[in-house]
This record gives structure tokens, C-alpha cells and sequence, in this order.
């Protein structure tokens, strides 16, 4: 069964949904990755969570899905914050009898990864695939140093992200749906893109500071995160474990793994 809600951070207001079980043994809070939205989970981690008895609660961020703001901007790297504990502490109302997992993909394994080195909350476990710790290309000197004078006088100025659409999946229909997907969008702000990156800096380098059991999941053949930041944060972390791909793409979950994947997360939340 799914159902909808809205909240308002920062005068925005932000699309949420959660897919409940027959009987809940968990309650996963998922966080989607930049340009896309919790929809387009739908099809594939809600299902295979659910089938498993655990619940999930998503939603939209900042600019993304059916959330409003302008496509691609956010308020601050804090207002990401504050929208994902408001949808962990909504979950725990709605599902306060079994323990809250975490769950974040791209720029969503970013969120949840800070929110736990900087919030230290009392969820059981955090699972995060492909996450945004560190580019897997190195963006031109002259683009760079234009973003970050944006990011100083005009913050909220939009230009195209430039995401290797054909690097998502090794699945060609995959790709064409992500292309023909209307709420998916290109756009990144110097407030939506610097201020994560440094929060991905941070994370490898703070891993030591998370004391909840993290599973991270990452593709060797992903062109957009580099797969190598999540090993370091693995390295870095006292509870973090992590699982790599050979010719895995950036979206694990639409991508040959799929099912091999999705199943290790289970299996691993279980058991915790």
C-alpha cells in the first residue's frame, strides 16, 4: 500500500511517499541521487524491500521530482539535512515499533552518510549505493573556478549537470527510460553541487566518526562517483563494509546486478 505526504523546510515544500507491508519488520528511509526522484524506485528497491517485509519511506529533494524549488537548487547542504531528518523522524511516527534503516543513492548516499557522521541518529543500520563522495571525472579548472565565483554572487544560477546519461546503466533500456523520464532533469546550482562535494571530502575522512553498522555498494565500471572514494571510506570506517562490482554501472539497481545486489542488502539487514 503506498500513501503520499508534503512538508515544508525552508518555505519549500517537498514531496514525500512510504509503501507499507503486510507486516513491517523495519522501515527503510531511502534518499534518491541528483537529477532524479524516489519515483523511480518504484520498480525496483521498493518492491524486493517490501516482498521482504520492510517498509520505505521516501522523498523528493530540493528541485527534484514532484518537490517544488527551482530544478537543480537547494537553500544549503544544511536545508538537505534538515528535510532527511524530517522524513526520518515522520518515518519512526509511522513505523515506531520496528528499527529505521537508512538508504541513500548518489547524492542521497552523500546525505545520509553526513547526516550520520554529523547527527549520530538511532537508526540499526545505512546502506549506500554509488555514493557522492568523489567525482569519477575531473571537471575542467576554468568550469570550477567559474562555479565556485557563482556559488559566491549568484548561488542559485542553474546549468546543466552534464551526467553521462549512457553511464546510469549497461542496460540500454534503462538509459532510454531515465532519458524519457519527465521528472528527471539536468540542472545543478553551485549551492546544490560545491557544498556537497566538500560534504563528500568530509565523509571520507570522518568515516571513523559513525558508530551504526554501513554497507556500502559501488560499481568498478562507474563513470560518475568514483568507486575508489567508497573504498576509502570503508578503510576510514570502524563498522563500514564494502561491496564492489567488476562492470557495475552507477545505478546498481537498474543495472545487471540488480538482483544480486538487492538481495545482499536484505540478506545484510536482516542481519543486523
Amino acid at each position: 500500500m503506498k500513501n503520499t505526504f508534503t512538508f515544508s523546510i525552508r518555505n519549500v515544500e517537498l514531496f514525500g511517499q512510504y509503501w507499507t507491508p503486510e507486516t513491517a519488520k523495519g522501515v527503510v528511509v531511502l534518499v534518491h541521487g541528483m537529477g532524479e526522484h524516489s519515483g523511480r524506485y518504484e520498480d525496483s528497491v521498493v518492491p524486493h524491500l517490501l516482498k521482504n517485509n520492510y517498509a520505505v519511506v521516501a522523498y523528493d529533494q530540493f528541485g527534484h521530482g514532484q518537490s517544488h524549488g527551482k530544478r537543480g537548487h537547494c537553500p544549503s547542504y544544511e536545508a538537505l539535512l534538515e528535510s532527511f531528518e524530517y522524513v526520518i523522524n515522520r518515518a519512526k511516527l509511522l513505523f515506531s515499533d520496528v528499527p529505521a534503516f537508512l538508504y541513500g543513492h548518489s547524492l542521497g548516499g552523500n546525505v545520509v552518510i553526513n547526516y550520520a557522521i554529523r547527527k549520530q541518529p538511532e537508526v540499526k543500520g545505512i546502506v549506500a549505493t554509488s555514493p557522492f563522495l568523489r567525482l569519477a571525472f575531473q571537471p575542467p579548472k576554468w568550469k570550477v573556478a567559474l562555479g565556485k565565483l557563482m556559488l559566491k554572487i549568484l548561488p542559485s544560477i542553474t546549468l546543466p549537470s552534464e551526467i553521462e546519461e549512457a553511464a546510469i546503466s549497461s542496460i540500454p533500456n534503462e538509459v532510454k527510460r531515465y532519458q524519457e523520464d519527465p521528472l528527471i532533469h539536468d540542472k545543478i546550482s553551485p549551492m546544490y553541487l560545491f557544498p556537497v562535494m566538500e560534504a563528500g571530502k568530509y565523509a571520507i575522512h570522518n568515516a571513523h566518526k559513525i558508530m551504526i553498522p554501513t554497507l556500502l555498494f559501488h560499481g568498478k565500471a562507474d563513470r560518475i562517483i568514483d568507486y575508489k572514494g567508497s573504498v576509502e571510506f570503508q578503510n576510514n570506517a570502524k563498522l563500514g563494509e564494502v561491496q564492489l562490482f567488476e562492470n557495475g554501472y552507477h545505478e546498481l539497481h537498474h543495472d545487471i546486478y540488480k538482483e544480486e545486489m538487492l538481495q545482499s542488502v536484505v540478506k545484510w539487514l536482516d542481519n543486523l
